[in-house]
């Protein structure tokens, strides 16, 4: 067991090593928010009133004990890339198996993403809180977290994915 826990932090330790190029990395990005509107035309909404949409197309997730994940995404202010960053998180506890995902993460007030682009590093519930959102009758978003300065989406290619969330992980700018 203590060995497989080990080959998975260190097959996490590896994907820096197969990032993306610049124009790869670009037209995921893209394509995730092409399919981010597809699912929900409120967080599209949303997105469009953001200061800033930090997109990562697909964010693996895996763990047997140990667990972690791994994505790289990019930042757009008014809808042009200003910076490209990874998300990374690690977790100790009952897990198995692996999963893909796209995760968006909307800056609504000029101070949020002010603070985000300050940082050295950015940990999620420490740095700044992340209001996961969830889609209520007729596709709606909660009126609450609509209002909140920072709010994020997981989503997969079958739409948005619940009791998940951003706490713990850490993003960290790369350069491309």
């Amino acid at each position: 067991m203590k060995m497989l826990a080990a080959a998975c932090v260190l097959a996490f330790a590896a994907l820096p090593a197969f990032a993306e190029s610049k124009i790869e990395l670009d037209a995921k990005v893209q394509e995730a928010r092409t399919n981010f509107a597809k699912h929900t035309t409120a967080g599209a909404e949303l997105a469009a009133r953001a200061h800033g949409v930090l997109v990562f197309p697909t964010v693996i997730k895996a763990g047997i004990g140990v667990g972690g994940e791994y994505g790289e995404g990019a930042l757009q202010v008014g809808g042009k890339t200003v910076g490209y960053f990874n998300i990374a998180a690690a977790s100790i506890g009952l897990q198995l198996g692996a999963q893909a995902r796209s995760e968006i993460i909307l800056f609504m007030t000029a101070d949020a993403l002010k603070r985000f682009r300050d940082s050295e590093g950015w940990k999620a519930g420490v740095d700044g809180s992340v209001a996961l959102a969830t889609l209520g009758a007729g596709g709606s978003i909660d009126t609450d977290t609509a209002r909140k300065p920072i709010i994020g989406f997981i989503f997969s290619n079958k739409g948005l994915m619940y009791n998940l969330t951003f706490e713990g992980s850490k993003i960290t700018k790369i350069d491309k």
